[in-house]
């Protein structure tokens, strides 16, 4: 029963979140080209800034673990990989292709991450899963763009505009520049890193909001085989394949939930902001992370009641 309760404090808040965003779209509050805005404001300023403090504030002395952190590296490439042969087979559109492989391999860590550890854990627990965030955000976002890029002209990759569009994410710059800052060593003033903490605060309120002004329900009976397909894989396949290798590792307690999270929490919210930028499929994009977000309330606490039931956690 606690497990459930857990899930629901982490998962309700952000469904709330989309609700409230559907309602100001439909009472017309703000006009479909303000969410338009809202979410390249999001895409630029607030997630860039959210990468940004969750790296500068990663402690490398305390929490550094080699072997998580290799771990957790290692299977998302390979999730990676995996769904980009899945999804060749599977869907003919490209501008779904991007947005499907997207959703399969990459998780909205961040959110779960934190929260899930910080209520089954405590605080304390929080250091290995922050430095595995550290680590797997940098990769998820150039993999994306890999994604999203690849499909973006008719299925066929350019070498340099998909170099540019690494080299000029705005998600990947400020991990860049965010690691660069740690390994410097360098410390901002109190007033900067506070103004730094309240923009970053913004950024998951605003991106549900903006996602939930932007969902049309008309939309989902025509892509409800590509979503089932997002889904199931995002939510229970990838979990299913690799979560026994990370039993079989040795990891226990609060770094076997750091996995468990990072492989079966939903498709991270910013996929919808940055496949609108990169001409994805944003609707299919944006039901993935709203169904995701639903259905986890269930599917994080299957897994978590499992690992707990097997003496894992």
């Amino acid at each position: 029963m606690d497990n459930l309760i857990i899930s629901i404090e982490v998962v309700l808040p952000l469904f709330l979140m989309l609700v409230i965003g559907y309602l100001i779209r439909h009472f017309k509050v703000v006009t479909p080209d303000g969410f338009d805005q809202m979410n390249v404001l999001t895409f630029r300023l607030f997630l860039p800034l959210v990468i940004f403090r969750n790296i500068y504030e990663s402690d490398l002395s305390t929490a550094f673990n080699g072997k998580l952190i290799l771990t957790g590296i290692v299977m998302v490439l390979c999730m990676f990989a995996l769904a980009f042969v899945v999804v060749l087979k599977l869907e003919k559109g490209n501008r779904r292709r991007g947005v499907l492989i997207q959703g399969i391999f990459r998780s909205n860590f961040i959110i779960f991450g934190l929260s899930v550890a910080t209520n089954m854990y405590g605080e304390e627990a929080c250091g290995a899963v922050s430095l595995l965030i550290t680590f797997i955000i940098p990769i998820y976002n150039v993999l994306a763009v890999v994604a999203l890029e690849s499909f973006r002209s008719n299925g066929k990759v350019r070498p340099m505009a998909l170099v540019k569009g690494i080299v000029t994410n705005p998600l990947i710059l400020a991990a860049v520049l965010g690691m660069l800052v740690l390994l410097s060593g360098l410390r901002f003033p109190a007033v900067l890193e506070d103004t730094i903490a309240d923009l970053a605060s913004v950024a998951t309120p605003l991106a549900l909001v903006v996602l939930g002004g932007s969902f049309a329900i008309g939309s989902v009976k025509g892509n409800l085989r590509p979503l089932t397909i997002g889904l199931v894989g995002r939510l229970l396949v990838m979990p299913a394949l690799f979560l026994p290798f990370g039993v079989l590792l040795g990891f226990r307690g609060p770094e076997l939930l750091g996995l468990m999270v990072m492989l079966g929490a939903p498709t991270a919210v910013s996929s919808y902001t940055m496949a609108q930028q990169m001409g994805g499929d944003s609707e299919l994009a944006g039901e993935l992370v709203v169904f995701g977000t639903m259905l986890s309330v269930i599917t994080i606490f299957l897994w978590t009641f499992l690992l707990k039931s097997l003496g894992y956690l």
